[in-house]
């Protein structure tokens, strides 16, 4: 069973539900239909969105795998932790400013050691097995 890695993936859902109703309130609020048509409000929405989906699932991809494998519980307690606070530190530093800011650079960061650690993870538990 996948626990600890459903108890996240829930919670990383609920954020994207989250930015999904910011895009549809920019929409609205700005006589959007259908793309951004030029309106950097809802293309900021909307792209704050879109990261999220871009990198939420190869993240709960490689947390159940390592789960499935036998992986240490604490371990991905903490990784699925940081991916929480990795995912909302982005979404708030790139609503706040399309430049750079610290929600950004933290947000890329963890999402990046996260997906770095989990890949390593499961490629030593990989070779673990082979040998």
């Amino acid at each position: 069973m996948l626990i600890i890695t459903s108890f996240y993936a829930s919670l990383l859902a609920l954020l994207v539900i989250f930015l999904t109703f910011r895009v549809i309130k920019a929409r609205r609020s700005n006589n959007v239909v259908i793309g951004d048509n030029g309106n950097q409000d809802v293309l900021q929405a909307m792209r704050v969105h879109a990261n999220a989906i871009e990198y939420i699932p190869i993240m709960i991809i490689l947390m159940g795998v390592y789960e499935v494998n036998g992986g240490s519980n604490v371990l991905l307690h903490i990784i699925g932790l940081v991916a929480v606070i990795a995912r909302v530190l982005h979404a708030i530093g790139l609503s706040s400013s399309v430049g750079v800011s610290f929600g950004r650079i933290a947000g890329i960061m963890l999402t990046m050691s996260t997906i770095l650690v989990l890949s390593g993870l499961n490629i030593y538990h990989f070779i673990k097995e082979l040998i």
